[in-house]
């Protein structure tokens, strides 16, 4: 698998409905494929977490960290990383 290994696909399927009112995606499989069709990224803290939104636009200044780990966009994983995914 690219860069979403087994773990954070798992995450991905169980909580896609924290940014989507009908489940993308049934099996990892099809976790994968849509992760890679959205570009999704994986970063390794809230910092980068930070430095990805605001590299493509968007206005995170005021927000806090707590905030922005809260996004529906981001999606926390094991270890202190972070999946992206813009819906």
């Amino acid at each position: 698998m690219n860069e979403y290994d087994e773990e954070c696909l798992r995450i991905f399927l169980k909580r896609q409905s924290q940014l989507f009112d009908e489940p993308v995606a049934e099996t990892l499989e099809e976790a994968e494929a849509f992760l890679e069709d959205c570009m999704a990224a994986v970063v390794g803290s809230l910092k980068e977490v930070r430095a990805y939104f605001e590299e493509n636009g968007a206005d995170v200044e005021g927000m806090s960290d707590e905030e922005l780990e809260e996004a529906s966009e981001v999606f926390p994983l094991p270890g202190g990383q972070y999946l992206i995914v813009e819906g």
